[in-house]
């Protein structure tokens, strides 16, 4: 087997696990499946291709490669207003639909069937918007470096997941060392206990609506980067980032992203194994199998 398959499962399992997190956060803390997050991750592509071509326009000279990477300083520009910019997108589908679904006491599975109504709705939009065909940051041409143990990646792959880990230790210090993270905890334990303690749990609510899309904002970001731009780039990934999030464990921020990995590298080894046609069976097998054997996920905590 070519050793290069752990390379292309880590790059694919960073962005993976950056998504789960945000499915995981949302089912801990509001209690139901959201299938229009993995729309959150295209939104966030082409917000971020609509600025950076916006900010080129202005600027030719911010087009211009950045050292090693294929991209100028449109797109890291671009992307922190697209990361704001998704992260209201979030907030106002949660007020217009979940948020008074909630208030008129929906059921559980009302919430679900909507979630799909939305992504349907997000995805349509954005395809008449943008149309389907596909799209790129940019064209440049990258060369893969050797970087030892017969692996090669490219500057734009390496600096991914660079900030996939940064990104994980932020959010796993917001949740662990921040008086919001320690009520977003509060709340996922027990909202209405939280609520008697002193918590503003809409406020929490909030917060991890944004948060969530700000991480989906930045996986489609670097999935756009690195492969190509789609409306179906996010649901695409919707099961690959369930398994992770099941996975790993409802609520568990690290746990998403170490099960992010492991669904990558098992669906880039079954593209050597067994071809690249089974690849999206594995994240399938993965969730059932957890699902039957270890239903809290690897590091869950029991109900």
């Amino acid at each position: 087997m070519n050793p290069q398959f752990l390379m292309d499962g880590l790059i694919a399992g960073a962005m993976i696990g950056l998504g789960a997190i945000g499915v995981t956060l949302t089912y801990s803390i509001l209690r139901f499946a959201n299938f229009a997050h993995g729309e959150m991750l295209s939104w966030g592509a082409y917000l971020a291709l609509a600025v950076s071509g916006g900010l080129g326009l202005l600027s030719t000279t911010l087009t211009k490669p950045i050292g090693p990477f294929s991209f100028g300083w449109s797109l890291p520009l671009a992307a922190v207003i697209a990361i704001l910019l998704t992260g209201l997108l979030a907030l106002a589908v949660d007020a217009v639909l979940f948020g008074r679904l909630r208030a008129r006491g929906g059921a559980i599975i009302i919430l679900v069937m909507a979630s799909f109504g939305a992504s349907l709705a997000l995805r349509s939009l954005l395809e008449f918007i943008f149309t389907s065909k596909p799209a790129y940051y940019t064209k440049a041409l990258q060369i893969a470096v050797k970087i030892g143990g017969g692996l090669r990646a490219t500057p734009d792959q390496l600096l991914s997941l660079g900030l996939s880990l940064v990104a994980v230790v932020a959010i796993h210090l917001l949740m662990t060392r921040t008086d919001i993270g320690r009520s977003m905890r509060a709340v996922s334990e027990n909202p209405a206990l939280a609520g008697i303690a002193g918590v503003d749990v809409r406020r929490v609510i909030r917060v991890v609506w944004f948060v969530g899309a700000a991480l989906a904002c930045i996986a489609g970001i670097m999935t756009g980067l690195l492969v190509q731009i789609r409306p179906y780039l996010g649901h695409d990934l919707l099961l690959p980032l369930f398994a992770a999030a099941i996975l790993g464990g409802i609520g568990s921020v690290p746990g998403a992203m170490i099960a992010g990995l492991i669904v990558g590298l098992s669906e880039a080894a079954a593209v050597q194994v067994v071809g690249a046609e089974w690849r999206a069976a594995v994240s399938f097998v993965i969730l059932v199998a957890v699902l039957l054997l270890r239903p809290r996920g690897l590091f869950g905590r029991a109900a």
